[in-house]
């Protein structure tokens, strides 16, 4: 198994991404911990791993992930899926501040937070692999609000960290996903863009999937694995940079 004997941090385990990430990093031999804002749905994945870990953290609380990662000790991959309140589907012109500024001040505080309280336990061992997920917008797409800009300052964040770390033994690596049907619903859509419905969800996956260098849109397991191969040691020459995990998205 790739993570065997590995200690893996899940931030925003659940969700649908993090727990089928939760899960697939267990099935590879993980010590999996669950952290997220909310009990019920980091209890729904750990019903699935054994001895999985759980823990009720805001990711964006300084002294919360300090104190936790403080109790995990030893942390081989920490990987952040947390939600960050992105708004799309409105001009620029017609959005307020804190709409926009909301995804690019959260994302980038909780991937940051997170990235910090383990990358110094890692750096301390000399070994360690830190993971961040956004949807590759930095190169410009329209109607998606504040999402372009907080996908580049993580993206940016993703590079420094490798270069700082990278002496120490650390990794810090990327995954660009974006539009994996299986996280598609009209009530978690309409959270982002108000105007969604079922013919606008079929509309949108079928977009994405022309779009596509694959025609086809990843799925769930595909997006799981990708993080499993990254936070593995098969991968140790990767390291400062974004893979893309949406079947090769064309920036429109």
């Amino acid at each position: 198994m790739l993570l065997t004997d590995k200690t893996a941090i899940v931030y925003g385990a659940g969700g649908s991404i993090g727990g089928a990430v939760a899960r697939a990093f267990a099935e590879q031999g993980a010590r999996v911990h669950l952290v997220g804002r909310t009990r019920q749905t980091l209890e729904a994945v750990a019903a699935d791993i054994k001895d999985a870990e759980v823990a009720v953290v805001d990711a964006l609380d300084e002294a919360a992930v300090e104190a936790h990662a403080e109790r995990v000790g030893d942390i081989d991959i920490s990987i952040n899926l947390v939600t960050r309140g992105d708004v799309q589907g409105a001009p620029l012109v017609d959005m307020s501040a804190e709409d926009f500024l909301r995804p690019v001040t959260n994302g980038l505080r909780a991937n940051f937070v997170t990235a910090r309280a383990a990358g110094r336990r890692m750096a301390a061992r000399g070994s360690g692999v830190i993971l961040a997920l956004n949807s590759g917008s930095a190169h410009g797409s329209p109607m998606m609000g504040g999402t372009g800009p907080a996908d580049g300052a993580i993206d940016t964040l993703v590079r420094n960290l490798a270069i700082e770390l990278g002496p120490s033994g650390v990794r810090a690596v990327g995954l660009w996903v974006a539009g994996v049907p299986e996280t598609f619903t009209v009530e978690k859509l309409a959270a982002v863009n108000p105007a969604i419905d079922e013919s606008a969800v079929q509309g949108i996956v079928d977009q994405l999937a022309g779009m596509r260098m694959t025609r086809r849109n990843p799925t769930l397991a595909e997006v799981a694995a990708t993080a499993v191969f990254l936070a593995s040691d098969h991968a140790g020459g990767i390291t400062g940079t974004f893979v893309n995990a949406t079947g090769g998205m064309v920036s429109v």
